[in-house]
């Protein structure tokens, strides 16, 4: 996948979570929680969504560096 396949389904995953979110808004360098209206149910669900979209298992422990969306694409790309 290249990085804005990438970008474009972490945002499609933010929107089905939390769908008042605008996606042209974020600032890829803040954290998701800090933008949105995103808990810590919310931000599981984004992982297990994007688990499920890559068919790839994202430890618990890796969590921390999936909080924003440049924080994503590092990881995920």
């Amino acid at each position: 996948m290249t990085s804005t396949e990438i970008k474009a389904m972490v945002l499609q995953a933010i929107h089905r979570i939390a769908p008042e979110a605008d996606p042209d808004q974020l600032d890829p360098d803040v954290p998701f929680r800090d933008q949105i209206d995103f808990d810590s149910v919310d931000f599981v669900t984004l992982m297990e969504q994007l688990q499920a979209a890559l068919d790839r298992r994202i430890p618990e422990i890796d969590y921390p560096q999936l909080t924003t969306l440049n924080g994503c694409l590092a990881y995920l790309g």
